[in-house]
């Protein structure tokens, strides 16, 4: 897929979080992060069930400069509560820190917008957005500016020391810029890309690079999100993109502002992600306002349908941090139903998200624009062409979501619900117990890899669907992903969920062939072209695959293959052998949460019963499934119009906490 470049009460029990790796023994640490640790969403879970509202609530047919002005007067930690009914709204809603937007219910309040707010430039109906605004290309933020810093080191105290190292929390800081780094503050940090004469020559290791070649590029658009090696990133870069981006919170050492020369030795949280941090890479750091916290929308419905390309998205995270989407259905949106821009430690939870204004490229669920510990948690997405869109990202988890009908504008071509990379720098994300259509890592901006599929339930085809129809698709420099202990494949002859699909639909494992690939379990290494751009295959893709465990239907067997593990190889990112083939049921949740009441875990080699036809009982549905095809009603082939939805009436029996509903006004 092409796109343009552009410029809940909810603490829901998650388990205990532990600091021992899940993965151990399974997945080699240069691969992975610790997500059990580093509390990917909303740090402590989402605060709003102890808030108190504020002022009266809002009656339906109040425009939105009303509920503007009640937001604005509204106190930190208090929520706006609007009743049932219909809101038409003309303009755009502008969140405020500290501040819930809470409806009483998606099926009893309906915000029908037909405008939006700018929100910094892209646009939304719902926005999140701190008082800078400053992005990735902005000159403030550029190498020297004011609001950047040079990243020099892991030092433990004292000096900057040019090596990094993964999973430190003390970082040294030096050249300051005159806005200051303070203690609480979230900072961006991010390095130059690979820039290799040919893409090809980086025969191995993990390659973070957009650049675009005639003849053996990386990508074949480049264009990925980030700063400019030599000034303000975006259209205006002259020189190498920065698409290895982390945001980290500073914990300590600037409890006075730390600005100027340096170095300063500063404690982040959570700790530096992976091994491809290099001095040798000009390291630096970058930050904006940083005032956008702790703000949320829920119990809502947004109907977008009348805005159309007036602005791109429906919810708008611009800087924000530690804020949360839960129990909104959305429906058809422009670009995206939300999106990440900038933003760390965002939830969106138990929610429902319907369609796009054209089901074509840039039409997206949820999208990351540069992001990092985001958690995408327990949603249903149907008819929406990439229910996931990630550019640079690093760390999120994307967990327990349900999508079906991938609706995409050329008929025979099956959208993969999960664009798993489409930028530089999409790496170390989570994608866990997910069921869906199946995961893809594109060519079109750039490279990444080092991402986790565990316990998903990929199918790899729709109905009358001839094209793409494969679970897991790889191109040319996806490096050093894991694919662990998931189902694979269709075969069902029934009516129900997946639909009947034959005897099995998937006939071949392993294939290379690239753009519209059908029928084969995995599609590996296959290069691109467009235009004058070209990007040669890469074998590395499949040597450096960690496959272990996982269940096809061509193979009609759990695959335990020593040969599909990455041994051998020499770049850092060796995979052992795993000792034994007992998989964690979880690789973010320590324990079994006291709301999950099916089989824990529900999707893997070591389930047995399932309620999946055809994927000899190793998947049973998750509870977003069952909510849209039991509670929803929802057609098993995801056709039709957009449907009613309440998360309460799908998960009350339960599942995860939700926001409250009819509570009384208080007024203060």
């Amino acid at each position: 897929m092409k796109r343009s470049f552009l410029f809940a009460f909810i603490l829901f029990a998650v388990g205990s979080y532990s600091h021992a790796q899940l993965w151990s023994g399974v997945l080699a640490p240069s691969r992975g992060v610790d997500w059990s640790s580093t509390s990917p969403g909303v740090v402590g879970g989402i605060p709003s069930g102890g808030w108190t509202q504020c002022g009266s609530t809002i009656s339906a047919g109040a425009s939105a400069a009303a509920i503007n002005s009640a937001i604005a007067s509204c106190s930190a930690s208090h929520f706006v509560l609007l009743g049932p009914g219909t809101f038409n709204l003309t303009t755009g809603i502008i969140m405020k820190p500290s501040i819930a937007l809470r409806g009483s219910g998606p099926d009893s309040t309906f915000l029908v917008f037909s405008g939006g707010n700018p929100c910094g430039g892209e646009g939304g109906q719902v926005c999140f957005m701190d008082s800078n605004g400053y992005y990735y290309g902005s000159t403030s933020v550029a190498p020297g500016g004011a609001n950047s810093a040079t990243f020099c080191g892991t030092a433990t105290s004292g000096a900057c020391n040019n090596t990094y190292t993964q999973g430190a929390t003390t970082i040294q800081v030096s050249g300051i810029g005159s806005t200051g780094i303070a203690n609480g503050q979230y900072i961006y940090l991010d390095q130059v890309d690979d820039k290799p004469g040919s893409c090809s020559s980086l025969a191995s290791g993990l390659i973070v690079a957009d650049v675009s070649s005639p003849s053996d590029g990386c990508s074949l658009e480049a264009g990925s999100p980030g700063r400019c090696s030599t000034g303000p990133g975006g259209s205006a870069c002259t020189g190498t993109d920065r698409n290895l981006i982390q945001i980290v919170k500073v914990v300590s050492g600037c409890s006075s502002a730390c600005g100027g020369a340096g170095p300063f030795s500063v404690t982040i949280t959570p700790g530096l992600y992976g091994k491809k941090w290099s001095g040798t890479q000009s390291p630096g750091a970058w930050w904006s306002a940083n005032n956008m916290q702790n703000s949320g929308v829920e119990n809502l419905s947004i109907d977008s349908t009348a805005v159309g390309t007036n602005t791109e998205s429906a919810i708008y995270f611009n800087n924000a941090f530690n804020c949360w989407v839960s129990n909104v259905r959305s429906i058809s949106p422009n670009r995206n139903h939300v999106w990440f821009w900038q933003s760390a430690h965002i939830t969106v939870q138990n929610s429902y998200f319907f369609g796009t204004q054209n089901a074509a490229s840039q039409s997206y669920g949820v999208e990351s624009f540069i992001g990092s510990d985001n958690l995408v948690f327990n949603n249903v997405f149907q008819q929406v062409t990439a229910p996931i869109m990630l550019g640079p990202s690093l760390g999120s988890v994307f967990a327990y979501n349900f999508s079906i009908h991938d609706t995409y504008y050329t008929a025979a071509w099956m959208q993969q619900a999960f664009a798993y990379r489409h930028d530089a720098g999409a790496l170390y994300n989570l994608s866990e117990g997910n069921i869906g259509s199946g995961y893809w890592e594109d060519v079109f901006h750039g490279t990444g890899g080092a991402n986790t599929e565990f316990r998903n339930y990929a199918v790899g085809w729709e109905s009358g669907k001839t094209e793409e129809t494969v679970p897991i698709q790889l191109f040319a420099y996806n490096r050093i992903e894991n694919v662990i202990g998931n189902v694979l494949g269709c075969n069902n002859t029934t009516s129900s969920y997946p639909g009947n699909c034959g005897s099995p639909y998937h006939t071949t494992y392993q294939t290379s062939n690239g753009v519209g690939q059908a029928a084969s379990i995995f599609d590996l290494n296959a290069g691109n072209s467009e235009n004058t751009t070209i990007v040669l295959a890469d074998s590395y893709v499949t040597t450096s695959l960690m496959r272990w465990g996982n269940y096809d239907v061509v193979n009609k067997a759990s695959r335990f293959v020593s040969g599909e593990v990455p041994s051998g190889l020499s770049d850092g990112y060796a995979n052992p052998v795993p000792s034994t083939q007992t998989l964690p049921p979880s690789f973010w949740m320590a324990t079994q949460p006291s709301w999950w009441k099916i089989a824990w875990p529900a999707i893997g080699p070591d389930v047995t019963g399932g309620n999946v036809p055809g994927v000899g009982g190793h998947a049973y549905l998750i509870p977003a499934a069952s909510c849209y095809l039991t509670t929803m009603g929802g057609p098993p082939d995801g056709s039709g119009s957009v449907l009613t939805f309440n998360a309460n009436g799908c998960y009350s029996a339960g599942n995860p906490p939700l926001p409250p509903t009819g509570l009384a006004a208080v007024v203060n």
